[in-house]
């Protein structure tokens, strides 16, 4: 699974990486100017979605597997925010702009277009199509911005955030950092506006992608007892007795009971794909249909069917052809072997991806938690070449171990940060040294370091049993402490020493904020370290690329001086599907190869 780190925020758990995005555009992608929000052109060799032309939803179901059960409509809460959730969610919602395949930033001028009216200050206007709307008729408009807006900005006790710090009124993954930087709201001439302007008190470096896809406002007023204009008002007289009731049902109405498919009078959507009726059945499947009331290219297949399928009943189930389309997590050798013994029924599709694997220790408690000689001792004995090339170069020869987290072995500019902010010191199993480090660090022979992720997952199991052949041996008694509810119970409540897992990414440039720094969302084990904090101010606060780069190397380096974790390798991405279908293409960002799902066709 992967765990999905958002733009200055987001993430809970799925079953093996969280959703992020990356803290750099991938080599070889071509950034948007300064000032621009454009896309790479669309085509079928770019990193946008192919322009097909004209598209008519053909009758037919197509089957691709997820590997955990859907949550819920809003996506955004702690509870349901997941690379599984968003594998549905995202079929959904339509958006200003989505991740093209290689994580840069395309846009989606069927929805709307936005650009920045200016620098300094950063003013940036959006526009909605004139014919954006919910399936239930009703124009997408200002007010589900404005909503979207409150909810990462108001706080508990009804006011607008000053640094993000507060405790927030609605429960949104990312807390308050919206109302950090755009402090007055985005600002329109009415609720019914089709067009309004984010005005940025300091400048955020990922201001291309701060604005998502909105929740409908009339909806949250209706059940809150207001009218949708009422709502506007609450928010910008924030008013708490209306605001209360609003972010009651934010935080809890979109939660979905398992089977139940969301009522359609409160979950209406805005992208090419619906809820079909009686579609969910719990640990099953979730059947999604075209959205008959979409203003934009049409969905091509009618019925897109998403299969909980654990990772290794997937391949036999493309074989059976109880899926058309795969992306096993965790893939091994025997994966790719297996898919090749497919033949040429499957078309097998192998790539380089923004997701990566690393052990993260516990800082709230335990042996970790306050030694930095009891994490060099462990760092010194992870095998993390051997756990590399067993494991990953078969299945990607080109694959090494990664030295860094803000930036990936195929990108331009790994090798330039990891000379400036790593020493090697960890390249090389040293078990004398791991057993001075333990020694110094005050550690007893037989201490229990439990390494907890999400089973099943024979591949991480596998690298735990290479780390305790090694580790034991310096006096370490390594317990691979996997558990299906890793992300639910073990991550939150803090019940491993070492956490095991992977963080799926996309072009991003300051996510990390949320991770590394001390009131990070997604910072689970509770590392604080005022240089990296202010590292991650600076870079989060300027559009200058030379800033970006010259913060990153200090933030690398103090990340691996006061050993926040150890980074493994940069996960290969494997994907197969029936030699059927047209379009199916992969990606290496966090969106998986569903990302372009409404385009997928059986070929005529």
């Amino acid at each position: 699974m992967k765990i999905r780190r958002l733009s200055a925020a987001v993430a809970v758990a799925a079953s093996g990486a969280l959703l992020f995005s990356a803290c750099t555009s991938p080599a070889g992608s071509d950034d948007p100017a300064e000032g621009e929000a454009t896309a790479t052109s669309a085509s079928a060799d770019g990193p946008c979605k192919a322009d097909l032309g004209e598209v008519t939803t053909a009758d037919g179901e197509i089957k691709v597997s997820v590997e955990d059960e859907f949550l819920g409509y809003n996506s955004n809460t702690p509870e349901t925010y997941s690379t599984y959730n968003s594998a549905v969610t995202e079929r959904l919602f339509g958006g200003f702009w989505y991740f093209g395949n290689d994580g840069s930033i395309c846009t989606d001028e069927e929805y709307g277009t936005y650009e920045a009216l200016s620098e300094d200050p950063l003013q940036v206007e959006y526009t909605l199509n004139d014919e954006a709307a919910w399936s239930d008729g009703t124009p997408i408009t200002y007010a589900d911005y404005l909503l979207d807006w409150a909810v990462q900005a108001i706080t508990e006790d009804g006011k607008v955030t000053k640094d993000g710090s507060e405790v927030p009124l609605f429960n949104h993954i990312s807390g308050l950092t919206l109302g950090d930087y755009v402090p007055e709201g985005p600002q329109a001439d009415s609720p019914d506006a089709k067009s309004f302007t984010y005005d940025y008190e300091r400048v955020y470096a990922d201001w291309k992608i701060q604005i998502g896809s909105p929740f409908p406002a009339h909806v949250v007023a209706e059940q809150a007892g207001v009218s949708t204009e009422e709502l506007v008002t609450a928010i910008q007289d924030l008013d708490l007795d209306v605001l209360k009731k609003a972010a009651k049902f934010w935080n809890e109405g979109w939660l979905s009971q398992p089977g139940e498919v969301p009522d359609p009078a409160i979950a209406p959507v805005s992208g090419p794909y619906n809820f079909k009726a009686d579609g969910w059945e719990a640990g099953q499947y979730i059947t999604l249909e075209a959205n008959d009331k979409y203003w934009g290219t049409p969905a091509a297949t009618k019925e897109l069917t998403i299969r909980f399928v654990a990772a290794d009943a997937q391949i036999q189930a493309l074989a059976n052809g109880d899926l058309d389309v795969i992306q096993p997590n965790g893939p091994t050798v025997d994966t790719v072997t297996q898919l090749e013994q497919l033949g040429d029924a499957v078309t097998v599709d192998t790539n380089q991806n923004l997701t990566w694997e690393h052990l993260d220790f516990n800082f709230n408690s335990g042996i970790f938690s306050d030694s930095l000689e009891a994490r060099e001792a462990f760092a010194l004995c992870v095998p993390r070449q051997k756990i590399v090339d067993d494991l990953i170069k078969p299945i990607a020869p080109e694959a090494v171990v990664m030295d860094a987290r803000e930036v990936f072995p195929f990108q331009d500019n790994y090798e330039d940060v990891v000379s400036q902010s790593y020493n090697g010191q960890y390249d090389e199993v040293d078990l004398d040294a791991a057993k001075e480090k333990f020694a110094a660090a005050g550690l007893k022979e037989g201490e229990k370091v439990r390494i907890g992720y999400a089973a099943p997952n024979p591949r991480r199991a596998a690298e735990v049993e290479a780390i305790k052949s090694s580790c034991d041996q310096v006096g370490f008694d390594i317990v691979d402490n996997a558990a299906p509810d890793f992300f639910d119970k073990d991550l939150p409540n803090g019940d491993y020493e070492v956490a095991l897992f992977a963080w799926a990414g996309s072009g991003q440039i300051a996510s990390g904020e949320n991770i590394y720094s001390t009131t990070g969302q997604q910072n689970y084990g509770g590392y604080s370290d005022e240089t990296v904090d202010e590292a991650w101010k600076t870079l989060a606060g300027t559009t200058d690329e030379a800033v970006h780069a010259e913060q990153t190397v200090i933030i690398e380096k103090q990340l691996w001086d006061t050993l926040f974790g150890i980074p493994l390798f940069a996960h290969p991405g494997v994907i197969a599907s029936s030699s059927s279908l047209e379009n199916v293409r992969n990606t290496a960002a966090q969106s998986g190869v569903v990302w372009n799902s409404e385009q997928w066709a059986r070929a005529s």
